[in-house]
């Protein structure tokens, strides 16, 4: 509970009361299940009746609400704001590709939406055109920061090369071969942020024992501009095929990784399949949700998770747009705020030498109070 609280406070020092009015409108919703909205199923919205006369709206991108990733938790959130809301009623579009974004944004603001939540650093563009042009709407975005902010739409970011870091150590700690991987759904910020952060995790592994571990699938250019992302890596080009993240592992497992950390969604399931398959000692990390929790067929798997607090940062935003406290802006989560973290060992937990545990715990410490870099570039390669 102590996690949950901290981010929820976090998150609403953010979202501190305003004179923003709530919308008021008349909806429908949907039942608990993923229903989507669509003109076939508008019999099917009126399962959640909302009292409240407020309806929460989101645009998936090219993943799909069952990604188990951030279109799931972002969904997740609506639901958790819906049991905190009494009668908040709550709906999805699909994006099966990135033609999708604008119509479908455009579909739920002829509904009668009162927030709408996009998921994703592709939709931003979007979504800050349609707020701009809509400014009595509400909007949020999970993924993404805007400059210049606008006063009806909040941006959700995640400081994932905190928590990736962690996850980098670990992986380096937990590695027989000498050797990790990790590969990315596409090379844009918001999935090699995670990769450089692991990156730094391992060399920082090596600086403090005096290893040296290898990292496949993700190169930082040296030398790079402060807070740059820039790097060489492994990417699928693709979030929902399982087949290339199956491929993609099996070429880092062929190349003696024996830990690896798929940043690409429900590609990831493709990265466990392949990691299963290739038999005892071969481990792996999921990324933004606990796998254990979004894919406990192999959990046995999973070191542990990098996430984000998905879930209860949109949950937040949403509550307080149906109580009519909606601030826009932008919201960064981080290890401090509990806005990312890692995940429970769950089945490493007797595993995991309680010395890597114990420095794990350092280490979130010295990043918090800015004594631990998280750049790659700060621990070159001898």
């Amino acid at each position: 509970m102590r996690r949950t609280t901290s981010l929820r406070n976090g998150i609403r020092a953010v979202l501190a009361v305003t004179a923003l009015a709530a919308v008021a409108l008349v909806a429908v919703g949907t039942s608990t299940g993923a229903t989507p909205a669509s003109s076939a199923s508008k019999a099917a919205l009126t399962a959640r009746s909302a009292s409240t006369g407020f309806k929460a709206c989101e645009v998936t991108d090219t993943g799909g609400i069952n990604d188990r990733s951030f279109n799931a938790s972002a969904y997740q959130g609506l639901k958790v704001a819906a049991a905190a809301v009494p009668g908040l009623a709550y709906t999805f579009l699909s994006s099966t590709s990135t033609s999708d974004y604008v119509p479908n944004i455009a579909d739920f603001l002829g509904e009668s939406c009162g927030i709408i939540v996009t998921v994703g650093y592709d939709m931003a563009t979007a979504t800050y055109a349609a707020a701009k042009k809509n400014p009595k709407r509400l909007f949020t975005t999970v993924d993404y920061t805007y400059t210049p902010p606008l006063s009806n739409l909040l941006g959700l970011h995640y400081d994932t090369a905190q928590d990736a870091f962690l996850g980098g150590y670990l992986a380096a700690a937990m590695s027989k071969s000498g050797i990790v991987g990790t590969f990315g759904g596409e090379n844009i910020p918001t999935v090699t942020i995670y990769m450089d952060g692991w990156v730094a995790g391992v060399r920082y592994y090596d600086k403090l024992n005096h290893k040296h571990v290898t990292v496949l699938g993700w190169t930082p250019t040296p030398g790079r501009p402060a807070n740059s992302l820039a790097g060489n890596g492994l990417f699928t080009n693709d979030f929902t095929s399982l087949s290339l993240g199956r491929t993609d592992t099996e070429t880092l497992l062929a190349q003696g990784a024996d830990v690896i950390f798929p940043v690409a969604g429900s590609v990831g399931l493709g990265a466990a399949a392949a990691v299963k398959a290739a038999g005892h000692g071969n481990l792996m990390e999921w990324v933004d949700t606990d796998g254990c929790v979004s894919a406990p067929q192999y959990c046995s798997l999973f070191i542990t998770s990098v996430t984000k607090g998905i879930v209860a940062s949109v949950s937040v935003a949403v509550e307080a747009a149906a109580r009519g406290t909606f601030k826009g802006g932008n919201y960064n989560g981080t290890l401090a705020n509990d806005g990312v973290s890692l995940s429970p060992y769950h089945d490493f937990a007797h595993v995991i030498p309680m010395s890597v545990q114990n420095e794990i715990t350092k280490l979130k410490a010295g990043i918090i109070a800015g004594k631990v870099s998280v750049d790659p570039n700060s621990y070159p390669l001898g």
